[in-house]
């Protein structure tokens, strides 16, 4: 009975010091709230040159003159050609990637608004997927808020750069937790983003505030290091951008 007690004493020491909290400092906090994920746009600028790449690998250069949206999601993108002036409309299912520019109103109203907290373009990693002001949508398959039958969408990444293990997409129908809708035309005011997509490995989905610490595991749970760091009961969804380039470059080494 004794050699029973005291493993049973051993284990709830162990179970208490495994479910103790880290805790971090007024600097470290400040730097996980930074926001490093790229803004969601859903009006293209008609006066810059955008990039459709078909899924025959054809490729298809001009001025984007329409973005047409359902529920928030592209089902059609319209360019027109720069030289012989041709308007060409895509729908969604036949583009495998795609490169536009923000209008510059939109993009104005989303840099004032996150002005206090979100990091400067210039400290964001280049790669292929970014270019300056550009942005990268890409063809996933997903079931739209984990809800409907699997479907073809064009999806914005929005964390180009930190992007190569896990993906990020914005949301076009996400809300703020000040419960302003994000959908449609600038976004004004705001709290923090409640919803997005994301992609690791295969699996492709909606990742909602309230399910954050459910998914935890599966995000980050193969880095061991990393999870020590930044054990769940610890973080915060408003870290999720952080953590998502943290747990990038520690994986990555």
């Amino acid at each position: 009975m004794k050699l029973k007690a005291l493993l049973l004493a051993l284990c709830l020491v162990s179970t208490a010091s495994f479910a103790q909290k880290v805790k971090y400092s007024k600097e470290e906090i400040k730097k996980m709230e930074m926001y490093l994920f790229n803004e969601g746009f859903n009006s293209p600028s008609p006066k810059k040159t955008s990039t459709i790449i078909l899924k025959d690998g054809s490729e298809h250069k001009g001025f984007c003159s329409k973005i047409d949206t359902k529920k928030g999601q592209i089902f059609e993108v319209s360019i027109k050609d720069s030289i012989s002036k041709k308007n060409t409309v895509f729908n969604a299912d036949q583009i495998g990637e795609m490169y536009v520019y923000p209008s510059n109103a939109e993009k104005f109203a989303k840099v004032a608004k996150y002005m206090g907290n979100i990091r400067n373009y210039s400290t964001k990693k280049l790669t292929k997927t970014t270019n300056n002001d550009r942005i990268y949508f890409v063809n996933q398959t997903v079931s739209l808020k984990n809800k409907k039958d699997d479907k073809e969408f064009l999806m914005q990444v929005i964390n180009p750069g930190f992007d190569d293990i896990i993906s990020v997409y914005h949301d076009p129908r996400a809300k703020e937790t000040g419960g302003v809708s994000f959908g449609y035309g600038p976004q004004l005011g705001g709290g923090v983003i409640k919803s997005f997509y994301v992609k690791k490995g295969d699996k492709v989905m909606w990742l909602h505030k309230d399910d954050f610490e459910d998914n935890y595991d599966f995000l980050f749970g193969d880095n061991a290091e990393f999870m020590k760091k930044y054990p769940k009961n610890s973080v915060e969804w408003d870290y999720f951008s952080f953590l998502v380039n943290e747990y990038t470059e520690m994986t990555n080494g």
